[in-house]
C-alpha cells in the first residue's frame, strides 16, 4: 500500500493478480468512489529485459486506447512517474471466464450461446479496427457482475502494420498451446483473424463440453491432434453445435467459417443482440483516439523527459519522429499526398491521420502518422520499411521533411549550389 493516494486521483487497495512485469490492483477513485483495477508496471524490470517487454506493452496501449466497447476492457487513463507506469482500466468483479468454467464445470448450451455472442461482438468490433488478439482464451476473458464478457489482455495482439506485405500474412509464434491454430505453427504464415475465429471455437467448445477438444499432457502429441483436426463432441451437444463446431475448428484457413458466417449461422443467431453504436459516438470515439496519452508522450521520448522532442526549429532530425507546431492533422496529410503523386510515389491510405508510399518497386515503404498532443501541436511519425537507407535519408530531408513543415522550396545561388526551405516566420537551413 502506498504512503500517499496515486496522483492524488486512486487509492489502491489487495493486489488482484501478478505477472513478470506487473501487479494488477483493486483500486478506488477517490473523488467518485468507483472501483477500478491498476496495473502498476515497475520501469526498472522493463529496462532490464532485451527491449521486447516494453514493446509489447507499448503495443498493449496503443491497441487498447483505440477500443471502446462493451464487451471489451477499457483503458481510461495511463499515468507515470519516474520509476513507474500505471493503467487504470475497467475493474471486473467476476473474475475470470476460466474460473467460472471450473465452477460449474460446463455451461449450458444457451449460456454458451450468450458468452459466444458476446465475444464474436468483440473480436468483429477488434478486426473492423484492423486489429487482432491472438491470445483468447477463457483467461483473458473477464466476467462482470451481471455475467457479461470483458475481453482483456492484448499484449500479444497484432495490427495490419504488422501483416508482411510478400504475402499479406503474420509470421510471429504467439498464443496458448491448446488455443493455438493450426496454422500459427508453421513457417508459412497466417491470417490474424482466421486464427482468433479457431480460438473463439476452443473457447466455444470448453464451455459446452468442460474440456479440450485437443489435449495431451505431451505438447508435441497435443500439436499432433491439433493439426489433424480430429475431435469428439460431447454426447449432450446438440447437432447444431457441433455443426457451428466442426466449421469454428476446421484446420483449413481458407475453408474455415468466418466471422460474417457465424453471424449467419441460426444457432447463433437465436436471442442475438448486438450492440450497436451511432454514427455520432463513433465520430467521437474517432477524434479521442487521435489525440495522445501519457504513455504515447513518454513513447516518443526518453524516459519522463519529452524536451527532446522540441528542437530547434520543433523538428527532430533524426529520420523517425517530427514535432510541428499550430498545425492540423489534416493539412499536413494533403501536403504529404500532393507531394507523393507529384513523385509518382505508390499511395495506400491508413487509417485515421496516416498515409503509406512505397518506392522502388514497392521494395522500400515509407509510413507516416499524425497525432494530435494538443489543440496546438501535432506529432508526426515517420518511418521505413526495406528499401535503399540513403534514397530514404535523401527523400526525408529534400522533400518530406520540408512537405511536413509547410516549407517552399528555392533555389539558391552561391558557392555550394544549396537549396534552403523557407517558411513564413521561421527558416531553415
Amino acid at each position: 500500500m502506498p504512503e500517499k493516494p496515486i496522483f492524488g486521483k486512486y487509492e489502491l487497495g489487495k493486489v488482484l493478480g501478478c505477472g513478470a512485469f506487473a501487479k494488477v490492483y483493486h483500486a478506488r477513485e477517490i473523488n467518485s468512489g468507483k472501483s477500478v483495477a491498476i496495473k502498476v508496471i515497475n520501469k526498472s524490470n522493463i529496462s532490464n529485459t532485451n527491449g521486447l517487454s516494453d514493446k509489447r506493452i507499448e503495443r498493449e496501449v496503443s491497441i487498447m486506447r483505440q477500443l471502446q466497447h462493451p464487451y471489451i476492457v477499457r483503458l481510461h487513463e495511463v499515468l507515470a512517474t519516474k520509476t513507474k507506469i500505471y493503467f487504470v482500466m475497467d475493474y471486473v468483479k467476476g473474475g475470470e471466464l476460466f474460473t467460472q468454467i471450473a465452477n460449474k464445470g460446463r455451461f449450458s448450451e444457451d449460456l454458451s450461446r450468450k458468452c459466444f455472442q458476446q465475444l464474436i461482438s468483440a473480436v468483429n468490433y477488434c478486426h473492423s479496427r484492423g486489429i487482432y488478439h491472438r491470445d483468447l482464451k477463457p483467461e483473458n476473458i473477464l466476467i462482470d457482475e451481471n455475467g457479461d464478457l470483458k475481453v482483456s489482455d492484448f499484449g500479444l495482439s497484432a495490427t495490419t502494420d504488422q501483416i508482411q506485405s510478400f504475402d499479406g500474412l503474420l509470421h510471429t509464434v504467439c498464443g496458448s498451446p491448446a488455443y493455438v491454430a493450426p496454422e500459427v505453427l508453421t513457417i508459412k504464415g497466417y491470417d490474424g483473424a482466421k486464427t482468433d475465429v479457431w480460438s473463439c471455437g476452443i473457447i466455444l467448445y470448453v464451455m459446452i463440453a468442460g474440456y479440450f477438444p485437443f489435449y495431451d499432457q505431451n505438447l508435441m502429441l497435443m500439436y499432433k491432434k491439433i493439426y489433424k483436426g480430429e475431435f469428439r463432441c460431447p454426447k449432450w451437444t446438440s447437432p447444431d453445435v457441433k455443426r457451428i463446431l466442426s466449421r469454428l475448428l476446421d484446420i483449413n484457413p481458407e475453408t474455415r467459417i468466418t466471422i460474417e458466417e457465424i453471424i449467419k449461422d441460426p444457432w447463433f443467431r437465436k436471442g442475438l443482440k448486438f450492440i450497436k453504436f451511432s454514427e455520432e459516438e463513433e465520430n467521437k470515439k474517432n477524434s479521442l483516439s487521435n489525440y495522445l496519452n501519457a504513455f504515447d508522450i513518454i513513447s516518443f521520448s526518453q524516459g519522463l523527459d519529452i524536451s527532446g522532442l522540441f528542437k530547434s526549429n520543433n523538428l527532430v532530425d533524426d529520420l523517425e519522429r517530427t514535432v510541428v507546431e499550430e498545425e492540423s492533422p489534416e493539412s499536413i496529410i494533403q501536403r504529404i499526398e500532393e507531394m507523393a503523386k507529384k513523385e509518382n510515389f505508390r499511395l495506400k491510405g491508413k487509417k485515421e491521420w496516416g498515409i503509406e508510399m512505397k518506392l522502388q518497386n514497392g521494395k522500400l515503404t515509407i509510413s507516416v502518422d499524425v497525432y494530435r498532443l494538443t489543440e496546438r501541436f501535432v506529432i508526426v511519425e515517420v518511418q521505413k520499411s526495406g528499401g535503399d537507407g540513403g534514397l530514404y535519408k535523401d527523400i526525408w530531408r529534400n522533400k518530406l521533411k520540408p512537405v511536413i513543415l509547410g516549407q517552399q522550396i528555392e533555389e539558391v545561388q552561391d558557392s555550394d549550389s544549396q537549396l534552403r526551405f523557407t517558411r513564413p516566420g521561421r527558416s531553415v537551413g
